[in-house]
């Protein structure tokens, strides 16, 4: 298991959330900008400068975000 800061899992699980909020409720703008936000939170967070976006450390990230939880 890959080992991310805390901030980016938490900017990732509200990601999750939120997007899985928006999903049930579409056309809502105040989830559809903290989506957004959220998500250039996690892709400019200085962590990836370091290690790198490899799929796998992507992937891994998802699932430390969704907590082990499986939305589907």
């Amino acid at each position: 298991m890959r080992s991310f800061p805390d901030d980016l899992v938490q900017a990732q699980q509200e990601w999750s959330a939120t997007y899985h909020r928006l999903a049930g409720g579409p056309g809502r703008t105040e989830l559809r900008r903290r989506l957004y936000r959220l998500s250039t939170e996690v892709l400019f967070h200085p962590y990836w400068r370091e290690g790198g976006r490899t799929p796998a450390a992507w992937a891994e990230l998802r699932k430390q975000g969704r907590g082990g939880r499986s939305w589907r």
